[in-house]
């Protein structure tokens, strides 16, 4: 059996710490991505738990969660300027009646966009304030992230298979 070709994040396995926090951060981008790319917009706004979670709303809720740490917090912004919902909260899963898969992803992607851009020229100790922890840094930020993307993109995968039978590939 030959081994299938290494991913990024694998890629990555001596290399420095930043790279490393990136590398795993967008992995778990991707693999949210990926299970929402190609369902359909009913789809996407099927609620199949209590919740308010829907594939369409883990995408919408991770765009608001990227904007309220990376351009919010890390870059400081005020709401006003940065174009998206900031906030968490109900309006973060709600999806409005023009949501598509298509645009949903969309605003995803620009979201990390912005975040990649933000923190490029940051150090990984740099640190802002925050209402209830006091300070955070660019590195703690990351690991939120990660840990953040990787849980709801294992929700998307429970959503996914739910939907059409599609199982996780690992």
């Amino acid at each position: 059996m030959v081994d299938p070709p290494l991913a990024f994040e694998e890629k990555v396995a001596t290399a420095g710490e930043r790279a490393v926090w990136e590398a795993f951060l967008d992995c778990q981008r991707r693999e949210l991505t990926e299970k929402i790319a190609g369902v359909s917009d009913e789809d996407a706004r099927r609620r199949l738990v209590p919740s308010l979670t829907t594939l369409g709303g883990l995408l919408k809720h991770l765009s608001v969660v990227e904007r309220s740490w990376f351009q919010r917090r890390l870059a400081q912004r005020e709401p006003a300027e940065i174009a998206g919902w900031v906030d968490g909260g109900d309006p973060s899963w709600t999806l409005g009646p023009d949501d598509t898969v298509e645009s949903l992803l969309a605003e995803y992607s620009e979201a990390c966009a912005e975040s990649r851009r933000v923190a490029a020229e940051l150090a990984l100790d740099y640190s802002v304030p925050h209402p209830r922890l006091g300070q955070v840094s660019l590195r703690w930020i990351y690991a939120h992230m990660i840990e953040e993307t990787a849980r709801h993109a294992g929700h998307a995968d429970i959503l996914r298979e739910q939907l059409d039978d599609t199982r996780p590939t690992a």
